[in-house]
Parts: structure tokens; C-alpha cells; sequence
């Protein structure tokens, strides 16, 4: 069986890589100049390329590691094959990159679901196979492997230390955490992910040695119900473990390597005086709390073949029905978020060439009250987001609900690749899902990507002020954009 699934897989992984290399020839041919936040990428490259590790550009926020591991890549090549000219370091010889990081996302995947869902390995072999393609077309991280972008190398190593920590090989996964800060600063919150983990296993160790002593209590975390008195025991624990000595200790000597980490990343953001390293004017933090209800939304629509089923429809229901007096809690508290914490950036209203500017223009500006009728799908969207959670423990769905407002709140922007990594992570550790979900969840990726490619390829358009060919997309972060146009345009 096992040998069995090694062949599809690798069949599998020749298929995929085989179409992605003839879309990504497509996109080449069509756009061989570099894109968007291509231009600062692309030549900060090919500086490096050349040996220049000393200049950079000040308009790039992030660190070099996506220039270091190109250069590392490209340099034997050129090396073993002599190859010279205008080739060496090419826009398309750098976004090829990202197509070897889509392989080793593909491969990654599957290791994460054959590790993560092992009690199942004896027979789920096709849909943990179909389930790794699918994730790997996932259409946000699909369409930047064919652009010179950090996403495909950013996720790639957030992956991989991740699989490291499951193996229980931290060292290397505290390496491999401190290389994905190097191509995102925000990754640092999934390399503390990490470690929450395992802090989280250790908890529900220590909640079931205790619990099993009292015969009225042997519930695991996940089991307590949703009231203030399974709060108040929670927060006891937790209070109680945290300032335990010998529960402290325990944790330290598995995550200290992780602690490391996050102790160089502050010396990092005391020294540079921020996390980011370029322009900080177009990355201001604040507290955006509907980026939560954007993200529920789009974690709803992107796994709808795989989560949303009637009966869990009919569980909402219920739920409503049974307890009213608390969802009316939360829809008060979300249209408070809604009403005191919408923030716009700049960017989302300057550029009409990417999605999320079509998504606000056409859904929340139509009238300043569409933003408040959102909040029962919110609250659906975020409910449904949670009832998936419930095979995992308590203590680590608040690990990775504290991660998730780490990465999603802060951020002032509307840009859907921020959701990249959570929602690959939903994914993840949700139960395998049956195979004709999964194959509708793959045709649903597929139909969006063909979408998306071709709206790309062939829905190009210029400025009225501008001879260059513009292109529609999902990114929209581009400092170079002539806003006054965009903005005339929008209005």
C-alpha cells in the first residue's frame, strides 16, 4: 500500500510540476518585465547577483532572504553549466525559483498530513495524496510561484519548521524558523506557533495526570463547556502552570531553542527600531480587528466543500437557539470591532489593479451600512472556523487563535496573501475530509486559478497617463503606483 502511494504521489508531483512549468512559460512570455513588486525585487537580485551585498534598496520592507537563497540556487547552476549574459539572473530565471518552492510545498504538505493525521495512514491514502495537491494549488500561494514574490519561499520554510517541531527535531526547527523571518518579519509569530505547541502539549499532559486523580473530572480541554466556569477553570490552570517552576523548567528544555530565536528577533527590533526595514510609512500597525472577520470569510469561501455540510448548518441553528443571549454578546462586541476598528490604508483605494481594491469599491463602499449587515456572516463564518477545531485540544486552539490575531489584526492593509500561512494551517488540522469533497475542493482551486491566470494573461489594460500594460492580480502593495490616477479612476 505504502509503495502503492509513493507512486502516485511522485506521478502526482511530475503532473503538477509539469503544468506549472508550462504556465509559468505562458506568464513569461506575456510578462516578461518585471511586475509590481517585482521591480524592487528583481533588481535587489540581481544587485546580490553581482556580488553588491551592500546596496539595497530602501522601498523593500523585507529581509534578503529570498535574494540569499536565490543567488545560492542560481550561482552553482550558472557555475556547473557556464552559463553568461543576460540569462544569469534573469527575471525568469528568479521566479523559476518559485516554482522549486512550489514542488517542495507540495512535498511538505504531504508530510504534514501523513504526520498529522496518522491514526487515519491505513486508509486515507488517496485523499491525504488529493488533499496535498489540492493545498498545493491553494489559488493565493499557486499564482505567486510564477512572479518573483517572498510568498512561495515564505510559506515553504514556515512548512517546513513546522514539520521539524512535529518530528520533535527543534534545533532544526529553530533553524529553519530564523530562515522564514528571513524572507517575512511576521513569520516570527508562526516560529512562536511553534513553540506554543509545545507548551500546549505539555498543558494537556498536566491537565490529564490531574483530572484523572478526580472521578468527576476527566474531561481533556476540548471538552469543557463554553461557560464562565469553564473559563475560570481554564484560566486557573493556566495561571497556575505558567508560574509553576517545574513546569517551566519542563518546557524549557524542549523550546529553547525556540526561545532563541524570538531573543534574537528582539535584539533585531530594539537595533533596527522597528520590524521593518525599508519604508515603514506604508506599514504602520494598528489594531484592525475586522481583518479577523475578513479572514473567517475567506477561510469560509476557500474551504467551503470541505467544511460546510447541512448538519453543521443545522449545529449553527441549535446553537442560536440554545444559547441567544450569547451570540447577541457577540454580535454586540463585533459591531463595536466593526464600527471603532475599520481602518482603510492608503494602498487599497490607490491601485486598481488587484482584487481587494474591486472587493471594498464594489462591497463596502456601495453604502456605509454594508460593512454592519456583514456581521451575521462574520459570525457564521467565524463559528464554522472554530466547530472545526473540535479534535483538537483546548489549550492548542488558543495557541493558534492567539497566533492568528498576532498575524491578522495588526496589519492595516486588506491583502489577502497575509492569510496565506493561517489558512494553510485551518486547512491542515482539519479531519480529512471524504473524497468527493476533496475533489470539489480541488476543482474549486482549479476554476479559480484558470481565473485568475487568465484575467492576468489576457485582461491586460493601461492608464490614461501611462503606456505600460497593466495587469489585474491578487497583490497590492505597490509603492510605485501613480495614485492620483487610480484614485480618479476609482471615484
Amino acid at each position: 500500500m505504502e509503495k502503492f502511494e509513493g507512486y502516485m504521489f511522485t506521478a502526482l508531483c511530475s503532473t503538477n510540476f509539469l503544468i506549472s512549468c508550462l504556465l509559468f512559460s505562458r506568464v513569461t512570455r506575456e510578462q516578461r518585465e518585471p511586475y509590481m513588486d517585482e521591480i524592487f525585487h528583481v533588481p535587489q537580485a540581481q544587485k546580490y547577483c553581482q556580488g553588491k551585498f551592500n546596496e539595497w534598496d530602501p522601498m523593500i520592507t523585507t529581509l534578503p532572504g529570498l535574494y540569499l537563497v536565490s543567488v545560492g540556487v542560481i550561482k552553482p547552476v550558472v557555475w556547473l553549466t557556464e552559463l553568461t549574459g543576460e540569462v544569469v539572473c534573469s527575471t525568469a530565471m528568479l521566479r523559476f525559483i518559485n516554482l522549486l518552492f512550489n514542488c517542495g510545498n507540495l512535498y511538505l504538505i504531504y508530510l504534514l498530513l501523513c504526520k498529522l493525521h496518522l491514526r487515519e495512514k491505513t486508509r486515507t491514502t488517496s485523499r491525504r495524496v488529493l488533499s496535498a495537491l489540492s493545498l498545493s494549488t491553494f489559488p493565493v500561494l499557486y499564482f505567486f510561484n510564477f512572479l518573483y514574490y517572498t510568498d512561495a519561499g515564505s510559506t515553504f520554510f514556515i512548512l517546513f519548521t513546522y514539520l521539524m517541531t512535529l518530528y520533535g527535531c527543534h534545533k532544526a526547527s529553530a533553524l529553519l524558523g530564523v530562515c522564514s523571518v528571513l524572507f517575512r518579519q511576521t513569520n516570527i509569530i508562526w516560529v512562536a506557533f511553534c513553540a506554543a505547541t509545545l507548551v500546549a502539549g505539555k498543558m494537556d499532559d498536566t491537565w490529564r495526570v490531574e483530572h484523572t486523580k478526580k472521578r468527576d473530572e476527566k474531561s481533556a480541554p476540548s471538552q469543557i463547556p463554553l461557560s464562565f466556569s469553564g473559563a475560570k477553570r481554564i484560566l486557573l490552570f493556566t495561571l497556575e502552570f505558567l508560574t509553576s517552576p517545574n513546569h517551566i523548567k519542563a518546557v524549557l528544555l524542549v523550546a529553547w531553542p525556540y526561545a532563541l530565536v524570538g531573543i534574537g528577533f528582539l535584539v533585531f527590533v530594539a537595533l533596527n527600531d522597528g520590524i521593518v526595514v525599508g519604508d515603514r510609512t506604508s506599514h504602520e500597525a494598528c489594531l484592525n480587528f475586522p481583518q479577523l472577520f475578513y479572514f473567517f470569510s475567506f477561510s469560509l469561501f476557500f474551504s467551503l466543500p470541505v467544511s460546510l455540510c447541512y448538519h453543521r448548518v443545522l449545529r449553527f441553528l441549535q446553537a442560536l437557539k440554545k444559547q441567544p443571549l450569547f451570540f447577541l454578546l457577540v454580535t454586540g462586541i463585533s459591531f463595536l470591532l466593526v464600527w471603532k476598528f475599520t481602518f482603510v490604508h492608503k494602498y487599497l483605494l490607490a491601485d486598481n489593479r488587484h482584487f481587494p481594491f474591486y472587493v471594498w469599491k464594489k462591497l463596502f463602499q456601495r453604502h456605509e451600512l454594508v460593512r454592519f449587515l456583514l456581521i451575521p456572516p462574520y459570525i457564521f463564518a467565524g463559528w464554522n472556523f472554530l466547530d472545526s477545531f473540535k479534535s483538537r485540544s483546548l489549550f492548542w486552539s488558543v495557541a493558534f487563535l492567539a497566533c492568528l490575531v498576532a498575524a491578522t489584526v495588526p496589519q492595516k492593509l486588506l491583502e489577502f496573501r497575509y492569510f496565506i500561512v493561517p489558512y494553510l494551517m485551518y486547512r491542515l488540522h482539519m479531519p480529512l475530509p471524504s473524497l468527493p469533497r476533496l475533489i470539489g475542493e480541488f476543482l474549486l482551486y482549479t476554476a479559480v486559478n484558470v481565473a485568475t491566470i487568465y484575467i492576468f494573461i489576457a485582461k491586460t489594460f493601461h492608464w490614461p497617463d501611462s503606456t505600460a500594460t497593466q495587469r489585474f492580480m491578487w497583490c497590492d502593495l505597490c509603492v510605485a503606483v501613480n495614485t492620483s490616477t487610480c484614485c480618479a479612476l476609482m471615484l
